[in-house]
C-alpha cells in the first residue's frame, strides 16, 4: 500500500505543487501546505474506492485541505514580486514571468474561484469539476462565466 501511495504522489506532485502555489505565497508556506495535503491524502488513501479518476480525488483533497487550512489559522503571508517554485525551474525567463503574472492575478480571486480555475486549467470538464467541488454543473458554468468576466476586466481595465 505504501508503494502505491508513493507512486501516486510522485505521479501527481505537480498538481499538489500547483494547488500549494495558488493558496500560499512564501516557499515555506507552500511546502507546509504540500506536506499537509500529502498527509490528508495518506489518511484517505485506504478509503479511495476508484469510482472516479485518481486525479479527481487528489484535487478534491488538495483543494479542501488548502481552503480548510487557510480558514483554520491566521497565516502570515509575505508578498514577493517573484514566485519561485521547485516545479518550474526549467521554464525559460519569459514564460516564467508570464506565469508569475498569471499567478498574481489568480491570487486576487477568492479561494472558490481559484479552485475552479485550477481545475479548468487541468482540463477537467464541468461534470468532473462538480464531482470534486460538490457544486452542480450549472452552478460551475455560471461561476466560470463570472470568473472569465472578472479576468477580462483585470486584464483589460480600459474596456
Amino acid at each position: 500500500m505504501e508503494k502505491q501511495f508513493l507512486e501516486m504522489i510522485t505521479m501527481h506532485k505537480a498538481t499538489i505543487h500547483k494547488v500549494s502555489r495558488l493558496y500560499r505565497d512564501s516557499p515555506e508556506d507552500r511546502e507546509d501546505l504540500f506536506q499537509e495535503i500529502v498527509l490528508q491524502l495518506w489518511q484517505s488513501f485506504s478509503k479511495f474506492e476508484g469510482k472516479s479518476k485518481q486525479s479527481t480525488g487528489i484535487y478534491r483533497i488538495a483543494l479542501n485541505t488548502a481552503m480548510a487550512c487557510y480558514r483554520k489559522k491566521s497565516i502570515i503571508l509575505s508578498f514577493t514580486e517573484r514566485l519561485p517554485d521547485k516545479e518550474d525551474s526549467n521554464i525559460d525567463c519569459e514564460n516564467r514571468e508570464k506565469e508569475e503574472q498569471l499567478f498574481m492575478i489568480l491570487k486576487k480571486l477568492n479561494e472558490a474561484d481559484r479552485a475552479l480555475l485550477a481545475l479548468y486549467f487541468e482540463d477537467f470538464d464541468y461534470r468532473e469539476m462538480a464531482e470534486i467541488t460538490g457544486l452542480s454543473e450549472n452552478h460551475i458554468a455560471v461561476k466560470m462565466g463570472r470568473i472569465r468576466s472578472k479576468l477580462k476586466k483585470t486584464l483589460n481595465p480600459s474596456k
